[in-house]
């Protein structure tokens, strides 16, 4: 504990003199998402001193964490306890911290059912852009008092503050698994998603994607055993063995899969993500790019030039969705992933006031989000 004190006040030093300085500091973990954001300026600020599990315990379903801890220890620990992540953060690569997770505010294949990050944040810690350490939310699921700061730390890519200890709503691993396949082409891929989720159906996650040349549909149950079994004889489809499919969910969620790599091949390509309406029909994309469809239709990713980026944005916002760069091509980084674009001049003028509250001098992170901070 007493390393742990230490290695808080030598943060928490770095930062004041960055204050006092004006030195822009770059908050880092593992690393895992320096892929993403439009710039990765200042000096390194490294998290991973402070690393360790606080606070467990499995009968609350809460679990406290320091934010330099490896996501895969604390998922380990979850996992001894049969307990789990429901929204399955990417990892990206070996590295990723607890930290880093919640600022990229990144969900897997299971987010458009059991939540988003920010759903299970519970409280935090961080150091703010004037040295002061700060506490939010608590260790319960009940924080009723004040506004709920915690959960505007995801996603916020540490622009607003430094975190420095999480506490996170966990969830059993559900008791039974399936996963069906069905070969179909992308319209009839949404069809069925749609009208399996106006059923009691306990749908986890589904993945459609051309494998081998053939449209296919991957979706996941999970649930109650009877739930389970049931689902799998009204929906069809071929049952898959579930230890030779947790790899691939796995890769779905860490852009492993064969379809990502693609790019590889191609450098003039970036990975753009849209995120739309799970409504929304088969979009008119640049020729040659099939997308990846997740999250029962509301994710879509796409392989394709920047310059088909007008395109891609309009053919997302008609439907009422967004379009944004998520790699940005290798050889063009200027193209920027990740570009916050709060689509109005009034919402513009919050995020700002809420970033000059959190850190006046502009040190954390700057032009990670946005141009102006």
């Amino acid at each position: 504990m007493q390393g742990m004190d230490q290695a808080l006040a030598q943060i928490t030093e770095r930062v004041r003199a960055a204050v006092a300085d004006q030195t822009p500091l770059r908050i880092r973990g593992g690393g895992t998402k320096d892929f993403h954001g439009r710039a990765l300026r200042g000096d390194v600020l490294d998290t991973r001193l402070l690393s360790g599990i606080t606070s467990y315990e499995p009968s609350e379903l809460v679990i406290t964490a320091r934010a330099g801890t490896p996501l895969a220890e604390l998922e380990a620990a979850l996992a001894a306890k049969g307990q789990c992540l429901p929204f399955e953060p990417p990892h990206f690569s070996p590295g990723a911290t607890v930290g880093g997770m919640v600022a990229a505010g990144l969900s897997g294949p299971a987010r458009a059912s059991v939540g988003a990050v920010r759903d299970y944040v519970l409280g935090v810690s961080l150091i703010n852009g004037r040295a002061e350490p700060l506490t939010f939310g608590g260790q319960v699921m009940k924080n009723v008092a004040g506004y709920d700061v915690s959960r505007l730390m995801a996603g916020a890519w540490g622009t607003l503050g430094l975190l420095t200890e999480v506490s996170l709503k966990v969830l059993p691993v559900a008791p039974a698994e399936a996963t069906l396949r069905f070969e179909c082409n992308q319209a009839d891929a949404l069809r069925k998603l749609h009208a399996w989720g106006g059923q009691p159906l306990p749908l986890n996650a589904s993945c459609w994607l051309q494998d081998g040349g053939v449209g296919t549909l991957y979706v996941r149950l999970r649930g109650a055993v009877a739930a389970v079994q049931a689902a799998c004889k009204s929906m069809g489809g071929t049952l898959l063995d579930n230890a030779a499919t947790a790899p691939d969910w796995s890769a779905c969620r860490d852009h492993t899969l064969p379809w990502f790599a693609q790019r590889a091949q191609q450098p003039d390509l970036a990975l753009w993500r849209l995120s739309l309406p799970a409504t929304a029909p088969v979009l008119a994309l640049p020729a040659a790019a099939q997308p990846l469809v997740e999250w029962h239709g509301a994710l879509r990713w796409v392989q394709a030039p920047a310059s088909a980026g007008d395109a891609l944005r309009a053919a997302a916002e008609a439907v009422g969705g967004s379009a944004s760069v998520f790699v940005a091509v290798s050889a063009y980084p200027e193209s920027a992933s990740g570009q916050f674009d709060p689509k109005s001049a009034a919402l513009a003028q919050i995020h700002a006031r809420v970033k000059q509250a959190f850190d006046p001098a502009g040190i954390f992170n700057p032009g990670r989000l946005a141009a102006a901070w």
